[in-house]
């Protein structure tokens, strides 16, 4: 991930990173910021395989962070750090887009992940 984020900065002095046709200035502005995409998804997967780790550690893990009830096993083999059941997934993402001034930030698995976490999606606003 490191390798990724230097190699997607454009150093002001460095004339040969700059491209010579609006065109390709804007193809490598384009991939510059889709690699900046995938850097925070892959971060974001980390950040939250930590937050498992974690749960798994305090014997909180499987169990719905809203409700309390277990998360069922089919939906932590296909999402192993789910914090919530789909139920009270869908709740908070219902109440997100109720909420002025919300906006969206890419995710782990767009457009069907449904995994982020409320208190970290605030950090990144």
């Amino acid at each position: 991930m490191k390798k990724v984020a230097e190699d997607t900065r454009t150093n002001p002095t460095d004339r040969s990173a700059l491209a010579t046709h609006s065109g390709d200035a804007g193809s490598d502005a384009y991939d510059r910021d889709f690699a900046h995409c995938l850097l925070f998804q892959e971060q974001n997967a980390l950040l939250e395989i930590e937050h498992a780790l974690r749960r798994i550690e305090s014997g909180s893990y499987g169990i719905c962070e809203m409700s309390g009830e277990p998360i069922p096993v089919s939906r932590l083999e296909a999402i192993p750090f789910a914090r919530f059941t789909v139920e009270c997934q869908a709740e908070i993402e219902k109440q997100q887009k109720l909420t002025p001034g919300w906006r969206s930030i890419p995710s782990l698995f767009s457009p069907a992940h449904e995994e982020e976490d409320v208190e970290e999606k605030d950090v990144f606003d």
